[in-house]
Parts: structure tokens; sequence; C-alpha cells
């Protein structure tokens, strides 16, 4: 009997190993150690004192949790090798990073405006003197917050996917019917959207994360020229 992971892409099969062996730790070790790695290697707001300049790369390979990593690396094996296939180890390696560096800048700008929204600077002033509640927790949030998760890269390859095969059927959760991919991708798209400028209380998704790796995945394809296959179109 084949295995499953056989028919795995090169780029996709190394993407799921090293996301996992990066999550292992917080299975293993204590919430101390969970916290310090987190600390080190999430992406934080670019005038957080926990900011790191390499935390744009190593935010992707975190989880926040088992349901988080399922989903991506889910989302990554389904979508991942026919994308691979389709545009090549390399282009879709280039990919998958570049969405991912774009869809935590796009987290980042927004945050910025955010903080520019609400003490008229890009970063809190020493001077800044405040008794307004409201004020310092949302201040505090941007800046003590976490971005963590493969999900902006994930969502690259989704976009990908729906503009090389647009009228390949899909399987959606509670949806009993089939529904192709050109359909499915541009609603999800908007729901992210309303979601990331709704500010849904109790909502700790990175949404425009998400938009961020959807937008920069659009323009590369557009940009390499790339087509879709005869037989899907």
């Amino acid at each position: 009997m084949q295995s499953p992971f056989g028919s795995l892409s090169p780029v996709v099969k190394n993407l799921l190993i090293i996301n996992i062996l990066c999550f292992l730790p917080s299975v293993l070790f204590n919430e101390n150690i969970n916290n310090m790695i987190i600390t080190h290697f999430a992406a934080f707001y670019i005038y957080s004192p926990f900011f790191r300049p390499w935390q744009i790369i190593t935010y992707m390979f975190l989880h926040g949790g088992w349901e988080h990593i399922i989903f991506n690396m889910f989302a990554l094996f389904s979508f991942g090798p026919i994308v691979e296939y389709s545009i090549g180890s390399k282009r879709f390696f280039t990919l998958y990073f570049v969405c991912g560096i774009g869809a935590i800048l796009l987290q980042l700008l927004v945050q910025g405006i955010e903080v520019y929204h609400l003490v008229g600077h890009f970063s809190v002033p020493d001077t800044l003197q405040t008794d307004d509640m409201a004020l310092i927790s949302q201040l505090r949030e941007i800046y003590s917050s976490p971005t963590l998760g493969a999900s902006g890269a994930i969502f690259g390859v989704l976009i990908a996917f729906g503009m090389l095969y647009p009228n390949m059927e899909l399987m959606i959760m509670f949806i009993p019917v089939p529904i192709k991919a050109k359909y499915i991708i541009p609603v999800y798209i908007l729901i992210e959207l309303g979601l990331g400028i709704g500010h849904v209380g109790g909502d700790n998704v990175a949404h425009f994360a998400h938009l961020g790796g959807a937008l920069i995945a659009f323009i590369m394809i557009k940009i390499w020229g790339i087509r879709r296959p005869n037989s899907f179109t």
C-alpha cells in the first residue's frame, strides 16, 4: 500500500518536517521555555522591546497550539504539492517565503497605523502621559502580542492554487456540494478582510498577515506569467 506521503513534493515535505520539529518544544518543554522561544522567535511590533529582525522569518515556524498547526499543515499538505509541481520547486520555495515575509510586513504596517491613530506617532513617545486605561490596554496589546504561524505563507499557496486551478472543485466542511476554487477563495479573502477591519472581540488572528500573503502571491504569479494548465481550465 502506497504511503500518502510518497507523492509529496520535496519543498512541501521539508516544510512539513521543519514546522513539526519547531512545534515539538511546545509539547516537550515547560511553559517558561515556550515563552522564551516565543519572545525570541515570534514576530513583535517593530518598536516593541521584543522585536528582533530575524523574527520576520522565524515566526513562520512557530504555532500557537495543535489546532493551529494541524490546520496549516493540512492546507500545505493538500494544496502545496500540486502548486509546487506546477511552478517548480525553486519558485515554490520563493513563493512560500516571500509570501510569509510579505504577510508579516503588512501586519507590522497595520500595527503601525493603529499606533499612529492612537498617539500620533508610529512609536509611543517617552513623554506620553495618560490615564486612559482603554488607550493603555490597546497599546500594550500591540506592543506585547506576538504574531506566529505559517498562515500568511499558506494563504499565498492557496491563492496560487486558485489562480492556477480556478475550476478545480473542492469540498468544504459543512457544505455538502463541491465548489470551484475560483468561488471559494475570493469569499475567503473577503471574510478575512471583514474580520481584520471589524476587530471582533476576542479574535487574536492576524487577518492582515493572511491578506498580505495572499496579495504577494497574486502579484508573484502575475509577474512570473505562469499560465493555467490546459487540462484544468
